[in-house]
């Protein structure tokens, strides 16, 4: 009888990667999903004898080794090392089918399989092939199992969503382009895990390293954005935008993972935090980690850790980027869902993750992985990057009149309330928007709100004893203030016509009061970085008793034109003071809108089958708008992205522009636009497609 040889394999790919639910990617490669066991067809010269002994060995990284757990050998008669094993379903003539399982706890990654085969005693080996193996979160024994199916349909295979901006008064939404199963990007998604320090620094141990999501979830916090390792994309918040791409513009991630490997792995310019986790959360979901994105509106950024943010005026009202602390409008980031066995099982579910840099951590600019009930307790000792986070959701807020002649600052106002407001993400199967701020806090002014506050204190400062009087409580000892104010807007808000705003004071007390009012308006960066003073008033304004009036500010487009950014925010603010009385701080951010633009089609999407889609867009101001360019991606429709170049459009002039998609999937799928020109630096638009067989 001649020796037993390999002639073939038969890796039996899309029954295998249907059963992996890897289907969709879009790569030719074998892919299969840990814990999971999967059937190849090898094809021999013989039927196997009992006398035949096949050993497989599968390896993964530089230097596999089976102490590391990333090499592993295993025959089908049963031994193994590593905990893989090969059984034989089924042996007929020449044709061996074989059942290979991986451990629900190997590194993911890219893996070489080989066989040994003793035969007629003589040992000869063989390459079979490669193939990826991913996290399982349809699997119980998976880190990152999640049971319910409607939520895994979600957050692993939806390749499309919405990510929430804007302000607590206004908030508003973009449409992101996931793309996780598009051409290359589950080979670029594994480059970013070879391209990271840990992995440069000791690549055996970090690829060992890759069978925990806790610890992949920490290193592509730290990949997607470029500090420290030239990661995905570089960040960008001067409102300056010059050798890059404004931050508003892109439509998805694809494009800039995809720039990324093009460019030879330069970073990406430019981002701002809902490009971090909207790419983030592309990666995630690719790798097989359940994840979702998170928006958090007035969130702070506590940079010295005693969970509270200081925020300055001069006496003239203009807002002053003085001390390191701020408080964003917004601020996204993401949540990956898997259990943390080195905290405990009260700490599984969601664990916040954010790419955004914003404060190193161990050394890096990473944030991650925090457990969102861990948050909602006030646990700020455990791992990882909890005391900066839980003081995004719950600091409190200290606003300080600083006097620039002397040099002396005065606390005007604390705030335990505003700071985490809307804590939001897309629901589930649908686009309305899910509000978690509950998974995170308590509800806001509640005793176990102020007790967890009170318990992440003491965790910081052990000895600390909580004295009433405190600068959290100074505030409070110097008076209510006897008057009130806001800011109410009137009418529209719209880019192009005049910002027309109310200041409406009210006299709290029965004395008649006189009030001086310095007041300022900014253009500023959603996260408070000042781009410009584009109007400024003041008024002495008397008020009788209990009497409220509203004082006009008009803030014209000639005085902001030029001055906005992609955000179309701008930040009023006013310092009023009553004599011999401590001031009042009002402030409000407007957010303006862009004119809209509408996508429609008019047919029903078939596979395969081209159709148009149509732009329309009014161009709503009194002067022409040129260098108009719409950018179109969305996975399962087109290939890529596309760019048209729009004519130049004369004031009050319609545009009509149509284009042709090709789609390749059937489903319901989202098209998201974008549309830019001179005056208009980023209009948003999506439309959700049901394409059929």
């Amino acid at each position: 009888m001649s020796a037993l040889q390999v002639q073939n394999v038969n890796w039996q790919m899309p029954v295998n990667r249907r059963a992996h639910h890897t289907d969709k990617f879009s790569s030719q490669d074998f892919i299969v999903r840990r814990g999971q066991p999967w059937e190849m067809i090898i094809v021999c010269n013989r039927s196997l004898e009992s006398g035949d002994d096949l050993n497989f060995i599968v390896s993964t990284g530089p230097q596999p080794s089976e102490s590391a757990r990333t090499k592993a050998v295993f025959s089908v008669s049963g031994r193994s090392t590593g905990g893989w094993n090969a059984a034989v379903k089924a042996n007929n003539n020449n044709n061996l089918i074989v059942a290979i399982t991986s451990p629900a706890s190997a590194p993911i990654g890219w893996y070489t399989m080989n066989i040994e085969i003793s035969s007629q005693g003589r040992v000869s080996s063989q390459k079979l092939g490669t193939f990826i193996l991913l996290f399982n979160p349809w699997l119980q024994a998976d880190d990152v199992f999640m049971s319910n199916n409607a939520e895994r349909q979600e957050y692993v295979e939806e390749d499309s969503g919405i990510i929430y901006v804007g302000s607590t008064n206004r908030i508003g939404m973009v449409g992101w382009n996931f793309g996780q199963f598009e051409e290359d990007i589950l080979g670029i998604s594994l480059t970013i895990l070879d391209r990271s320090l840990n992995f440069r620094r000791d690549p055996v141990t970090d690829v060992a390293r890759r069978n925990d999501p806790k610890y992949v979830c920490r290193v592509l916090s730290a990949m997607i954005n470029a500090n420290d390792d030239s990661g995905v994309i570089s960040g960008n918040w001067s409102g300056n935008y010059a050798g890059g791409l404004d931050p508003r513009t892109w439509n998805g991630s694809v494009e800039i993972l995809k720039n990324w490997k093009k460019s030879g792995y330069r970073p990406v310019q430019y981002g701002q935090c809902w490009v971090f986790a909207g790419t983030l959360n592309t990666v995630l979901r690719c790798l097989g980690v359940p994840s979702r994105v998170i928006t958090n509106f007035n969130s702070a950024h506590d940079t010295d850790r005693n969970l509270s943010v200081d925020v300055y005026y001069d006496a003239m009202g203009n807002p002053l980027e003085k001390g390191s602390d701020s408080v964003w409008n917004f601020h996204v980031w993401n949540e990956g869902w898997f259990v943390r066995t080195d905290l405990g099982p009260s700490y599984n579910g969601w664990q916040v993750l954010d790419a955004t840099p914003q404060e190193r951590s161990q050394g890096v600019f990473q944030c991650g992985p925090a457990s969102v009930n861990a948050i909602r307790e006030g646990d700020v000792d455990k791992n990882f990057d909890m005391i900066f986070i839980f003081a995004e959701v719950n600091a409190d807020r200290i606003t300080w009149i600083y006097n620039s002649r002397n040099g002396n600052q005065k606390q005007n106002s604390l705030d335990t309330h505003s700071i985490g407001k809307y804590i939001s993400t897309k629901a589930v199967g649908s686009n309305s928007r899910l509000d978690v701020t509950d998974k995170y806090k308590y509800p806001e002014g509640s005793s176990e709100e102020r007790q967890v506050h009170q318990k992440a204190l003491s965790k910081l400062k052990p000895n600390a004893s909580f004295d009433p009087t405190s600068a959290r409580d100074l505030a409070a000892e110097e008076g209510a203030p006897s008057i009130s104010g806001r800011f109410k807007v009137i009418g529209a808000l719209a880019v192009g016509k005049e910002v027309s705003l109310a200041l409406m004071l009210k006299n709290l007390t029965s004395d008649r009061k006189t009030v001086t009012v310095n007041m300022t308006a900014w253009t500023i960066v959603y996260n408070g970085t000042l781009v410009h003073e584009v109007w400024k008033d003041s008024a002495t304004i008397s008020l009788d008793p209990d009497e409220e009036i509203q004082h006009p500010v008009k803030i014209a487009y000639s005085r902001y034109d030029g001055y906005l950014k992609a955000d179309n925010m701008i930040r009023t603010t006013a310092i009023c003071k009553v004599t011999d009385e401590a001031e009042v701080v009002v402030e409000r951010d407007v957010i303006l809108d862009n004119p809209s633009v509408i996508l429609e089609v008019t047919e029903q999407a078939r596979v395969r089958k081209p159709l148009i889609v149509q732009m329309l867009f009014s161009n709503p101001l009194d002067e022409p708008v040129r260098d108009c360019v719409l950018m179109v991606e969305g996975s399962g429709l087109l290939r890529g992205n596309l760019k048209i170049d729009v004519p130049a459009l004369r004031p009050k002039e319609k545009s009509r522009i149509r284009f042709e998609i090709l789609p390749t999937r059937s489903g319901i799928k989202q098209l998201v636009a974008d549309f830019s020109c001179n005056k208009f630096p980023a209009i948003k638009a999506m439309l959700s497609i049901e394409v059929v067989e």
